[in-house]
């Protein structure tokens, strides 16, 4: 038996080539998935529940894939729907989905998975679950009451069930809210009774579309073949080519451990994974393992409001400045403080000086010139737009031993140069909890649209 799957893009609404969509078309796959989310931008986008691709991309993408999937009747899945899958992400690309429907004037069955987490719910099953910080490192704590009430939206990371159960209903669409990345891509090979371990680590190849070929690309897709005991993977784009080192490396993408790909319930153990070149830009998989757990876990995402950011960008190129860099902003930032109270944060970066990496950077030699972006966070917008002038005025004008010019230590490159970034969020739940039932977290509706 084959799976044939093709994956489109990285995350809708990225784009990609119409002809790679044509030259896919003509090898028949049996699904098109596509991933629409990622926790890469930040808490701000699932907080406030607004997707972080244009409506005119999801639009363009959508209209492109529809028009595949009604032609050719091939079922269309989409995972994690507007970039973090909460119920606003959702319908927003149902919204959007409904309107190219009707302008082409197409019938399509629709199944709509969702994976919010009701707060009362999820407040009763603290003391029934077991449940635990994600990451050795995770800042945030155990998951509490409070962490529960502040968020905004929580949404669960799904497995592939939900996926599947959503396959049953044989639908033209799926419009999934957040599950893992390879769900909407392995649901089907797992219906069909195909080895789960090469299901899962297919899926992780083509979850990002053509970043897994040479050259990569996030806007560009991959085509993937499921068979027995293998999987071919390939591009459809004569520009780009599949290699032994392309997709074995796509298995450092985004983990800690290239070995094991986990979903809830179990891993692909890709330790014994082996990878061979077929020739004209193919590549065959084999080995790859599954692991049962014999426990489910799933992933728990929150986030709440931190407050109003002000942002200022400067730049700096006295290097009596530049060596006194950290004194002198520590220097302003207390003068402040001294004159103006309330609850605030400020933060400093210093690009060209280990702004990206910290204290991990392995050559902190800063340049000949810096920049430097001040940031402050408030509940209070007027407050946080009051100290950020503040601290860009005071360090802009700050004295000290030594220096030569008065005019002003600070290039500023805007005017106004206090620049309003809007409401920010941060994660206030990045757990993990114990799922008894694969459809636990997930609901199901089937829409004729």
């Amino acid at each position: 038996m084959e799976t044939r799957i093709y994956s489109p893009t990285a995350i809708l609404g990225y784009g990609f080539p119409k002809e790679s969509l044509e030259r896919a078309l003509q090898e028949e796959p049996d699904i098109i998935a596509v991933d629409a989310g990622s926790t890469d931008p930040g808490p701000y986008y699932l907080g406030e529940g607004i997707p972080f691709v244009t409506d005119s991309m999801l639009y363009r993408d959508l209209t492109l894939l529809i028009e595949a999937s009604y032609k050719h009747k091939i079922p269309l899945a989409i995972g994690t729907s507007g970039g973090s899958g909460a119920r606003s992400h959702v319908d927003k690309t149902l919204s959007i989905i409904k309107d190219i429907l009707k302008e082409k004037s197409y019938r399509a069955r629709i199944a709509v998975v969702y994976s919010d987490v009701d707060k009362k719910k999820l407040m009763k099953l603290l003391t029934e679950r077991k449940h635990r910080p994600l990451g050795k490192n995770n800042p945030l704590g155990e998951l509490t009451e409070d962490k529960i009430r502040e968020s905004t939206r929580i949404v669960a990371q799904l497995g592939i069930e939900p996926i599947m159960k959503a396959l049953d209903e044989e639908p033209d669409i799926i419009v999934a809210g957040r599950v893992v990345d390879v769900a909407v891509f392995a649901a089907l090979s797992w219906i069909r009774n195909q080895h789960k371990g090469l299901a899962v680590h297919l899926g992780k190849v083509l979850e990002c579309g053509a970043i897994a070929a040479e050259p990569g690309s996030g806007s560009d897709g991959m085509m993937g073949i499921l068979r027995n005991n293998e999987f071919e993977v390939y591009s459809v784009n004569p520009s780009r080519r599949a290699t032994v080192l392309s997709v074995a490396e796509h298995a450092l993408y985004e983990r800690t451990d290239p070995f094991r790909e986990y979903v809830p319930g179990g891993y692909a153990d890709l330790s014994q994974a082996t990878y061979e070149d077929a020739g004209y830009g193919h590549v065959v998989v084999k080995g790859t393992g599954w692991v049962d757990l014999g426990e489910r876990y799933v992933k728990l995402e929150g986030a709440r409001l931190a407050g109003h950011r002000y942002v200022v960008v400067a730049g700096v190129r006295d290097p009596l400045f530049i060596s006194r860099r950290e004194e002198l902003v520590d220097k302003a930032i207390e003068a402040v403080k001294e004159r103006i109270h309330g609850e605030y944060n400020i933060y400093v970066h210093f690009y060209g000086a280990n702004a990206v990496m910290g204290d991990r950077e392995p050559n902190p030699v800063p340049g000949h010139e810096l920049g430097i972006i001040i940031e402050v966070v408030s509940r209070d917008q007027e407050l946080s737009k009051t100290i950020a002038g503040s601290v860009r005025s005071t360090l802009l004008h700050l004295g000290w031993p030594g220096r030569i010019t008065t005019a002003g230590n600070l290039a500023l490159p805007f005017s106004p140069s206090d620049l309003y970034a809007g409401k920010t969020y941060e994660w206030s739940i990045w757990h993990l909890i114990e799922e008894r039932d694969p459809l636990e977290f997930s609901s199901l509706r089937v829409l004729e649209v």
